[in-house]
């Protein structure tokens, strides 16, 4: 992939010279070189492009103004050029954290389009304003209306994706944006900066500051800002959610997890019919995806052909560079995430975990941060690599004894963001997918829709993305009374 040095952040609807001096250098998590770089914000960076926002929404005229059939039509040009930079958007985001680029083209390059069109549809339809009797007498008018400049903060592990599960509800509502993308992953917010430019967004409406921590919390602390989103680490929300409480300030938060991936007594485990699907649910972009069920859960009497399973599917995923159209699994995203993993490992096996397959480092593989998709058996719900968020392609299987035993297990945990249920019943499916205490949840499959609502409980977050729902999540609501 070529080398990319930008010299310019994207601010007020232009690129512009940085304040700061520092630059953010990129590695390629397949090759371990440079594959580009862009400024780092600093705090006066984040000063002009929460300026930037404020005066787009302040403007009497402007975005928070316009109509929502306008705000739709310009949504809509967005999405045009995103589409128009699929494959770009792919590469750029493969390149950089590991996805394998297959995965890239359908979740970086195609689920954000499909999100901001949904918005985009939505805010044509949706009613922002409506009239009802007053009960001591007259009318009430109730309105909703933009909840001001919000401050967007994404991850790595799926750049493009979770930041449009922020801008896309908050531009439809009417608010603006200042995004700042995670240093891993900064390139591609250069690719979406740009459609941004092409599109029929108003200058100052979306503002990028790319950099790490300490800008994260300056932005989330600025008194500019009205609204923050975040998808992250739990410990890193919880420092957000302090701040954001000392300030009331709303805040939507989507965190870790540890779900629960239950395979009921009488699920079909022909790979020939369920191994896309059940890759999909435990395995997607090489383990580091927040909703995975990586706690695979087996009935007592089919422990060992459970096993037999998923130690087939790990053991026939192909490894290589993510930018290989035949890769599944590629690299962890950096060389901390790599440590981490095998960090977790080790403590699997010190833990008296049985490894069934993996555990090291593939051969073949001289430059890059890859891990071997990893299953143990013999695990107790309550060891480490059970209870706490590895974001790696590392599976537990845990055996139950029933279906009230498998809900009880899933649910003995700090996390409830996802989850699947696997079974030849799909209403018994449904019936033990209520009594999990989870945000999301899928039978025998799990993928998430745009227009429901998605997020979790307990350590795994607070509010929800996507769906009608989150379009309030950037709004007020005004009663008027006559």
């Amino acid at each position: 992939m070529t080398v990319t040095d930008h010299p310019h952040l994207f601010i007020g609807g232009d690129w512009i010279s940085p304040k700061s001096r520092s630059r953010i250098q990129v590695v390629s998590a397949s090759t371990e070189e440079p594959i580009g770089s862009v400024p780092e914000a600093n705090e006066a960076d984040v000063d002009a492009a929460v300026a930037a926002a404020r005066a787009a929404f302040d403007d009497p005229q402007g975005w928070s103004a316009w109509n929502p059939a306008q705000r739709g039509a310009a949504l809509s040009s967005l999405a045009d050029q995103l589409e128009s930079r699929s494959e770009e958007m792919a590469r750029t985001v493969a390149a950089q954290n590991g996805m394998p680029v297959a995965i890239a083209r359908q979740l970086e390059a195609g689920f954000p389009v499909a999100v901001i069109r949904y918005y985009a549809n939505l805010v044509r339809s949706a009613t922002f304003e409506e009239s009802h009797p007053h009960l001591l007498g007259g009318t009430t008018t109730v309105r909703r209306e933009p909840i001001g400049v919000v401050g967007a903060i994404a991850p790595w592990n799926f750049p493009q994706t979770l930041s449009a599960f922020k801008h896309a509800p908050a531009l439809a509502a009417g608010c603006t944006v200042v995004l700042k993308p995670s240093p891993e992953t900064v390139l591609d917010s250069v690719v979406f900066a740009e459609a941004v430019a092409a599109s029929d967004i108003p200058a100052g409406v979306i503002n990028i500051v790319p950099g790490g921590r300490d800008i994260g919390a300056y932005l989330v602390s600025h008194p500019g800002i009205d609204k923050v989103a975040f998808t992250g680490s739990t410990a890193a929300g919880r420092s957000i959610a302090e701040t954001c409480g000392r300030l009331l300030r709303p805040v939507t938060l989507e965190l870790g997890g540890k779900s629960a991936a239950i395979i009921l007594d009488d699920a079909d485990l022909d790979l020939g019919s369920i191994g896309e699907q059940l890759f999909g649910a435990t395995l997607l972009n090489n383990g580091q995806t927040c909703f995975l069920g990586t706690r695979i859960l087996a009935p007592r009497n089919r422990y060992h052909e459970v096993v037999g399973v998923f130690e087939a599917l790990a053991s026939s995923l192909e490894v290589g560079d993510a930018l290989n159209d035949s890769t599944q699994i590629g690299p962890m995203a950096s060389e901390r995430q790599r440590a981490r993993v095998e960090g977790y490992i080790a403590k699997g096996l010190g833990d008296g975990g049985r490894l069934v397959t993996g555990g090291g480092r593939p051969s073949g593989q001289n430059k890059g941060w890859f891990v071997e998709p990893t299953v143990f058996a013999d695990i107790d719900n309550k060891h480490a690599i059970a209870q706490e968020e590895i974001f790696g392609p590392v599976l537990s299987i845990i055996q139950y004894d029933n279906d009230d035993d498998a809900v009880q297990i899933a649910n003995d945990s700090d996390y409830g963001l996802g989850g699947t249920v696997w079974t030849s019943d799909p209403d018994r499916g449904l019936e033990v997918a209520r009594r999990v205490r989870t945000g999301t949840i899928g039978i025998n499959r799990y993928l998430p829709d745009p227009s429901s609502p998605f997020g979790g409980i307990k350590d795994s977050g607070i509010g929800r993305e996507l769906g009608p729902d989150a379009l309030g999540n950037f709004q007020n609501f005004k009663s008027i009374y006559s």
